[in-house]
């Protein structure tokens, strides 16, 4: 390899990066199993601080199992405001969720009982169940991206709670928000936020000092 050359493969891992945009639109057509067990196999191979493995995904698939989330969150009355109704037919909806007592449970082990970390939630300055899952979260973002479909992360706000309960989530886990993934449709509307472009690289990268 000659020293103009990079390393980096623009046919691969770079041009999946690049390509990758949040998609509001989607086909109902389903994601096949495998496929989708594929996705989630990837997503979990991400970093885990002390290979702890906190993070889970509740995973809906098809109309019945969706319809419990937009019905949760989003009830019907409040749909005709919408912005996006196109994303009400993703066909696989994930919420990547990490748990804070698995993390606090590996770091009482012996092997990181030096570090505190084990007290308590509260001794972790940086909650490393919610990095671990973020990303885990943007492994299945290019995972998906890679698969020729199309996905969105967005935040659960207010209905953290409500879904929890719905959903069965234990109390010591949180989701991060809320994955749509599925086949785009052929018509994209692209938010206000992405038409706010990226700064250049020399205004987010600090080298030396900021």
């Amino acid at each position: 390899m000659n020293g103009s050359s990079s390393p980096l493969d623009e046919a691969g891992f770079v041009a999946t990066v690049r390509a990758r945009r949040m998609v509001r639109n989607y086909r109902t057509d389903p994601v096949a199993p495998h496929l989708l067990d594929g996705l989630l196999d990837l997503a979990r191979r991400a970093p885990s601080a002390g290979n702890t493995v906190g993070t889970h995904f509740v995973v809906l698939e098809g109309p019945d199992q969706t319809r419990r989330y937009w019905d949760t969150t989003l009830p019907t009355e409040r749909r005709q405001d919408f912005p996006w109704p196109g994303l009400l037919s993703a066909p696989v909806l994930v919420l990547p969720c990490g748990d804070a007592d698995a993390y606090v449970a590996r770091y009482g082990q012996p092997d990181k009982s030096r570090t505190g970390l084990g007290e308590g939630a509260d001794a972790w300055g940086i909650p490393y169940w919610h990095v671990d899952t973020a990303m885990a979260t943007m492994t299945l973002l290019h995972s998906t991206v890679a698969a020729g479909l199309g996905a969105l992360f967005f935040g659960i706000f207010d209905n953290e709670a409500a879904i929890c309960t719905e959903l069965g989530i234990p109390d010591s886990v949180r989701p991060i928000g809320t994955v749509a993934l599925g086949y785009p449709a052929d018509d994209q509307r692209t938010s206000l936020s992405a038409q706010r472009g990226r700064p250049p690289l020399s205004d987010v990268v600090h080298r030396g000092h900021w």
